[in-house]
């Protein structure tokens, strides 16, 4: 069985997923990192940016909406290492087009609901049973979960409805999974980023300048994904081991309300 701690991060490829695991590798956790496809734009670097850090890099490609698909990729991960200690659910998307919430489409519904919310959820829940079985057998065995969600999940976006449906919901996971597998030694947390300049944001990029020009976002600027990466480490170095179910706002003050 591997020595060093295993760290699964979802949607690693780009972006808040790439940071996350960076920011992880340097806490000294071996990479599986996960992506739609192997061809995923920048999976090849990341890899070569993660073994620089002395961590060991394997990348899966999965579309995390395959639900049938998660028990090979489970098993595959356990014949490799024989352990999983954190599992970072970033995979994510967004509408591939923006609409009036009157004219949201079944379709766009049913990819962004598959992709944001079904995948994570069971993917999650296969990983945290082999998380339980794993606390018997790995001394010091110290398990994390965080859910990487949004402030779509509270503040909504008429014209991308469907996204925000998703991100409360995986917000709602992350509350119930909390409640499920604290009692098991198993912390879970949500860190909910707010405009992240990202390629997923650059489609709506000067709506986005225009709002944090105004003192919506308080600190008048873009979040980065370093900013959420950051975020991410702390939880898995151990800094909040006293906080399951906690919700960290990485927001540049967005969270603040006034009147």
């Amino acid at each position: 069985m591997n020595g060093k701690p295993v760290a699964v991060i979802t949607g690693a490829s780009r972006g808040i997923g790439r940071a996350i695991t960076l920011s992880i590798a340097a806490e000294k956790y071996d990479i599986v990192a996960i992506a739609r496809s192997l061809d995923s734009e920048g999976m090849e670097t990341l890899g070569v940016e993660v073994e620089k850090l002395g961590s060991d890099f394997f990348p899966i490609g999965l579309d995390i909406s395959c639900t049938s698909c998660h028990v090979e990729v489970v098993r595959n991960i356990l014949d490799r290492y024989g352990r999983i200690d954190l599992l970072v659910n970033n995979a994510g998307v967004a509408p591939l087009q923006r609409n009036d919430l009157l004219e949201l489409t079944e379709e766009s519904y049913d990819r962004v609901m598959n992709i944001n919310l079904k995948g994570p959820l069971f993917f999650t829940q296969k990983i945290a049973k082999e998380m339980i079985w794993l606390k018997s057998k790995i001394q010091d065995y110290k398990p994390k979960i965080i859910f990487i969600t949004s402030i779509s999940a509270t503040i909504a976006s008429t014209n991308r409805g469907e996204y925000c449906i998703s991100k409360a919901g995986l917000s709602m996971v992350a509350q119930l999974f909390a409640e499920r597998l604290t009692g098991e030694g198993i912390l879970v947390y949500e860190v909910r980023p707010g405009i992240i300049e990202t390629n997923m944001t650059a489609r709506v990029k000067e709506k986005y300048d225009k709002i944090i020009e105004e003192g919506t976002v308080r600190q008048k600027r873009w979040g980065l994904p370093a900013d959420v990466a950051r975020a991410v480490a702390s939880l898995a170095r151990g800094d909040w081991d006293f906080s399951s179910g906690a919700v960290f706002e990485v927001s540049g003050g967005l969270n603040i309300r006034s009147i």
